[in-house]
């Protein structure tokens, strides 16, 4: 095989997602048939969505929806809007939410949704009419019991409320509980929009502890300054670490003095960027994963991470804020450095944890306080890394496979007692 072919297939999503799968189901020894049951995907939708734009003329845009797995509860994941998004990126994705829901031992499966579009390009009554097809087009798939959506890249809280909003009206009365990730006026959660962030803290803590290292003492850079990113580095800062790069897509910037987070979280509001903020200097946004610190948390896209520059990565500590930043490959050369990695199923799962919370509080009609919200995420975080940790322990494996032998070993169990309907 040439080696375009060979980055092409490093780079692909699902392929990664399976490589994955399939180290640690192997080390599970599972049944072939087992594993063939639990790896292939429960049902994967394309839609065509026609929508009329602001001068009138119409544009066809493609959707997707994929479920994953739905033995252990509703089919949970987020939906995208970006230009590439197709459909084995959101294969890989819906896997992904399987066994990270599975990781934190939460009542969901896997699922995960997107658009291919680029939404800077729309308007926001275009964006609307696109959202509002998509969920129409699949209103027979989601449902609080079935299939339950939330923010994903280039989506949010609005985007959460049209969906919400045009399956109410299908279903003649208001469901709140159809997703997660909705503005607190329409059921949504306290501590939701700082979730994923709040959680990657959390396993840091819990790393840091394990292998003696002092938080106070570490410096952190942190790949992408968006929700997750930016949450991540601020609550950093405020538990004594030096944050000293972070990047977004406009560029990337250092300070081996420390940035003020809060002061760049005001520049990124007034600016669109973290780029030309006071007292920092521009960096390559490749060489920002290479700094020298202990703490590397990338919170971009797939696919940062691989054989190329992980030879060069000096962290001792690797959080995954994102979901599939390291390839299969890379992920070999970080173990041999001795890098703890904590898998984007474990490390950033905080969001769906708390994504869990508000469809709790939406089917009970009893909401908590934002400190209740973290101290429960923060007890669910907790065990998982130790459940994590006891398996990485125990069957000498990286981080990685035993967070996928724990998901994996879960979603088999309630399989084995389920049955299999024939």
């Amino acid at each position: 095989m040439e080696e375009g072919s060979d980055i092409q297939k490093e780079l692909n999503p699902l392929e990664n997602a399976m490589r994955q799968f399939d180290e640690a189901a192997a080390a599970l020894k599972l049944d072939r048939g087992i594993i063939e049951i639990i790896k292939n995907f429960r049902r994967a939708t394309i839609v065509n969505l026609p929508i009329q734009m602001d001068d009138g003329t119409f544009k066809v845009f493609t959707g997707y929806r994929v479920q994953h797995s739905i033995s252990r509860g509703p089919g949970k994941g987020g939906i995208r809007f970006h230009q590439d998004v197709t459909l084995e990126e959101v294969q890989a994705l819906a896997a992904w939410m399987t066994w990270k829901c599975a990781v934190v031992n939460i009542p969901f499966g896997g699922a995960k949704g997107g658009i291919a579009v680029d939404p800077s390009k729309l308007s926001r009554g275009e964006l609307e009419r696109l959202t509002r097809r998509y969920t129409a087009d699949l209103a027979d798939i989601f449902g609080p019991e079935s299939d339950v959506p939330a923010p994903d890249v280039n989506t949010n809280e609005q985007t959460m409320a049209w969906i919400m909003d045009t399956y109410s009206m299908h279903a003649r009365h208001t469901v709140t509980s159809v997703v997660t990730g909705k503005p607190l006026v329409l059921g949504g959660s306290e501590g939701r929009r700082e979730a994923t962030g709040r959680g990657v803290l959390f396993t840091i803590r819990r790393a840091t502890a394990k292998i003696g290292m002092d938080l106070k003492k570490c410096r952190a850079v942190v790949q992408g300054f968006g929700n997750v990113g930016s949450v991540s580095a601020d609550l950093l800062q405020k538990d004594g670490a030096r944050v000293i790069g972070v990047s977004d897509v406009r560029g990337a910037i250092t300070s081996e003095a420390g940035l003020d987070v809060p002061a760049l979280i005001e520049h990124v509001k007034k600016t669109g960027s973290v780029v030309g903020f006071a007292g920092s200097r521009p960096i390559d946004a490749g060489k920002l994963l290479e700094l020298d610190c202990e703490i590397l948390i990338p919170a971009a896209l797939e696919n940062q991470i691989t054989q190329s520059n992980a030879p060069n990565i000096r962290a001792r500590i690797i959080a995954e804020g994102a979901n599939g930043p390291t390839t299969p490959d890379a992920d070999v050369i970080l173990q041999e450095k001795g890098i703890v990695v904590i898998p984007d199923i474990l490390a950033n799962s905080g969001g769906v944890t708390v994504s869990y919370f508000e469809w709790a509080q939406n089917r009970m009609g009893i909401y908590w306080q934002e400190d209740e919200v973290n101290q429960r995420l923060e007890g669910m975080m907790n065990r998982a890394f130790d459940d994590v940790y006891a398996v990485h322990t125990e069957s000498k494996v990286s981080m990685r496979v035993a967070a996928f032998m724990l998901a994996i070993k879960r979603v088999v169990d309630v399989m084995h007692i389920r049955g299999v309907y024939a």
